[in-house]
């Protein structure tokens, strides 16, 4: 099940709002059953043959923080030690033992390759529940003793299978004391609309360009033709998962909670640096906090600093499938942030904002074809294409721009801050009309984005969400 599905907009919500709902604030210990309920059944839904994996992740997290919570150092070293093996042994398993076989087999090594099923979101819940433990275990965080609460921060439907990445210690208090009102459920709708519409009028757009210039053999395609699929995936993959982003967080504003933000605005950035402080936050946050500072962080040689950014960074690829490609893709970042470190971040601060700009989406644009292609050799020959060695011009690329020439117009705005700086001249006019636009704006828009997206929910049938296969 997806947010962006007739089941779930039809059925699912309508039946999670009046059971919430119609229970009073009072029994917050009874909505709190409601919604881990409902989660479960999202997850359910979704991904049956996995139900109980997500139930095993939920209690070995319990059991971790009641023992990483405790005042000797053997049990508390026990808790965290154990659910960081039981969470990344499960996850080895499912995402990377396949892999693993595959390059054994390749070395020469006799190896059966197991046929496993990637369980839906298990990347995400496991790196949030292992985030509550080791916050317990450094004594970041209160021990949460209710099973039923661990269950709900680790399970909330919102976030479960493609993030945002949530702390418990952004939603501690929320779980038992968090407060919903009119207003924000109000503003929880719209945030969660504007997703909606990103995702069906821009996302799935895009996509459809990707797919159908990267279901083509690389090495045939003509230049214009490959950076027109790189550029169309580089829109899709940010529409779809700031898309997802925006929903779960609106989700979350109707039912009380408060995520943090996941996006802003990452290809407004300068460098690959400010990029990746842009970019899937609540990711970038969760490796800076639990991997890179506990290695040394920068406040060490230069060459443990650069160990620390190998180490992150290629964990980084890895964490988002289980290919070479994705290694790769790690990689591709790693050698431009050192770089940005030690030899030409000084010169990049001093030019031009036009070079920086430029900079940073070339580089994005050419670690989102290793990210998009099935495998290194055709990421090779794409790469060709796209440096004019492949095939001759032959119009294609014409017609997509044709084809798509008003989600292509409308993805280049919404991608820019447009709505920050209209805001902002707004309140500094601080008059009537200005308030009721401020007001009203938002959520007449946001009617709008539900018309075209429920037209576009009923008459197509591509609706995938990228960060699901994660």
């Amino acid at each position: 099940m997806v947010f962006s599905s007739l089941i779930f907009l039809l059925f699912f919500f309508p039946a999670l709002f009046l059971c919430y709902f119609c229970l009073p604030k009072r029994l917050r210990w009874l909505r709190n059953c409601v919604l881990l309920a409902f989660s479960l059944l999202f997850y359910r839904c979704g991904g049956a043959g996995y139900f109980p994996l997500l139930l095993a992740s939920i209690g070995a997290n319990y059991l971790g923080g009641l023992l990483a919570a405790s005042k000797r150092p053997a049990v508390r070293k026990l808790g965290l030690w154990g659910a960081v093996t039981v969470g990344l042994g499960l996850l080895g398993w499912f995402k990377y033992a396949g892999f693993a076989a595959g390059n054994l087999n390749r070395l020469g090594l006799s190896v059966p390759v197991p046929e496993i099923v990637l369980p839906v979101g298990i990347s995400f819940f496991t790196f949030q529940g292992l985030s509550y433990v080791i916050d317990v275990y450094r004594g970041e965080a209160r021990c949460q003793r209710n099973p039923l609460y661990v269950a709900l921060y680790v399970a909330l439907f919102p976030q479960l299978v493609a993030g945002p990445i949530v702390r418990y210690t952004t939603v501690e208090r929320e779980i038992t004391q968090r407060e919903e009102t009119l207003h924000a459920f109000s503003q929880g709708v719209v945030r969660f609309l504007f997703g909606l519409g990103k995702k069906m009028l821009l996302a799935n757009a895009m996509g459809e360009v990707a797919d159908g210039i990267f279901g083509q053999p690389a090495g045939d395609m003509a230049m214009s033709l490959a950076w027109l699929g790189a550029l169309a995936y580089t829109l899709q993959i940010y529409f779809d998962f700031s898309a997802y982003s925006d929903m779960a967080i609106g989700l979350g504003r109707m039912f009380g909670f408060h995520f943090l933000e996941n996006f802003n605005y990452p290809y407004i950035s300068r460098s690959v640096t400010e990029f990746w402080r842009r970019w899937h936050i609540s990711l970038s946050s969760w490796f800076r906090d639990y991997v890179y500072i506990p290695l040394g962080g920068s406040r060490c040689s230069r060459g443990r600093n650069l160990f620390n950014l190998t180490v992150v960074w290629l964990l980084t690829g890895l964490w988002h499938g289980a290919s070479w490609n994705f290694v790769l893709w790690g990689g591709w970042f790693l050698v431009l942030l050192a770089g940005e470190r030690y030899l030409w971040g000084g010169a990049l601060k001093r030019a031009p904002a036009a070079v920086g700009w430029l900079y940073a989406m070339l580089a994005a644009v050419l670690g989102w074809v290793l990210f998009r292609s099935p495998g290194l050799r055709y990421a090779l020959g794409y790469f060709r294409a796209m440096f004019g060695l492949g095939g001759p011009a032959d119009g294609q690329a014409v017609y997509y721009l044709l084809e798509y020439w008003p989600e292509w117009i409308v993805c280049l705005i919404a991608m820019l801050p447009w709505k920050l700086w209209i805001q902002q001249r707004l309140e500094r006019r601080r008059d009537a009309l200005s308030a009721v636009v401020l007001d009203w704006g938002p959520k007449l828009l946001a009617l709008g984005l539900l018309w075209l997206s429920y037209g576009k929910l009923v008459s197509g049938s591509f609706n995938p969400f990228i960060y699901f296969q994660f």
